[in-house]
């Protein structure tokens, strides 16, 4: 919700509803909004007086409405379980670069402080600053700088780091494809924070431009092996894109089959069917490669990250 303090106990999440928001009622707002508990958990954080809505407690079929304040005090909250075996793949004074694995937040977000790939980091070197982040189920390589000038200065540069990931989507993709459009907030969706992408003229002025270039690798049953390398950096550019082409990342619960696993997963009543579905516990995407000058000594950097175990066994099963 809110950028964690540097103490636990002075943890507090606070979030205010947008427009859009209006009229959805204040347990229906949290599931969407924050995912990391099920509606059924927030309904009884709320009657256990734990939510604030500007500043008083409410009950869960509350309506809110847009510009509403909601906050509650972290200190205490039970943090979920993530994957803590990130391997260390560059390391200097200056730079680190880190592989994560697929369940391992960036940054601190909602109940995660301690259970963030930020925290561990801190427990290491002492402060550190993301020059790039990646989604909490995507895995692969992340740039970390020891310095705020040094994360600044790459920040700067932004453009100019190579990027590429592996997708493993539904369907065979074609031999290749350039997409070049725009992403924009998904209006028509349930699911308040989806994007999609759209080709053709820009349609408001709020949109951004995407780019991106897909390249076939192979195909396993009917599954295929996609190579993404980014132009931009948009959120959700790669899960939105690939909606939008047709082959689905395997393993979204936003962008993939059926929005509707997203929905279920929010109130915590996700069959065995589903998870059958979706074939994979989290999205099946990997950055696998970074290249970018170091911002120092001026070096040429090439950096890989082998692909994890359970997008090998993923694309082997379907050998």
């Amino acid at each position: 919700m809110a950028s964690a303090a540097d103490k636990d106990s002075a943890r507090k999440a606070v979030t205010c509803a947008e427009a859009s928001d209006t009229g959805k009622r204040l347990d229906s707002y949290l599931a969407g909004r924050f995912t990391y508990h099920s509606r059924t958990e927030w309904q009884k954080m709320i009657s256990g007086g734990k939510i604030r809505l500007n500043g008083a407690v409410a009950r869960s079929s509350r309506k809110i409405a847009g510009g509403d304040r909601i906050e509650y005090d972290t200190a205490g909250i039970v943090e979920p379980e993530v994957d803590g075996n990130f391997q260390i793949i560059f390391s200097d004074e200056h730079l680190i670069v880190v592989s994560k694995p697929g369940n391992l937040p960036c940054h601190p977000s909602g109940p995660f402080f301690k259970n963030t790939l930020w925290h561990m980091l801190a427990g290491k070197f002492g402060k550190t600053y993301f020059v790039n982040r990646i989604d909490r189920e995507t895995s692969g390589l992340v740039i970390i700088a020891r310095s705020p000038r040094i994360a600044s200065e790459m920040s700067e540069s932004h453009a100019d780091i190579r990027k590429k990931y592996i997708a493993v989507v539904h369907g065979r993709f074609p031999a290749d494809c350039h997409a070049r459009g725009f992403m924009c907030a998904d209006t028509a969706s349930a699911i308040r924070k989806k994007r999609r992408f759209y080709q053709g003229p820009q349609a408001g002025k709020d949109d951004e431009y995407s780019e991106g270039i897909f390249k076939f690798l192979e195909s396993k049953g009917g599954l295929s092996i996609v190579e993404v390398e980014l132009v931009t950096g948009r959120l959700h550019q790669i899960r939105a894109t690939l909606s939008f082409l047709g082959f689905p990342l395997v393993g979204d619960k936003i962008y993939g089959l059926d929005e509707n696993f997203y929905l279920r997963f929010i109130e915590g009543s996700m069959t065995d069917e589903d998870k059958v579905k979706l074939m994979i516990g989290r999205q099946a995407l990997h950055s696998s490669s970074l290249e970018f000058t170091h911002p120092v000594n001026g070096e040429d950097m090439l950096l890989n990250a082998d692909l994890p175990e359970d997008m090998k066994n993923l694309i082997n099963k379907e050998g």
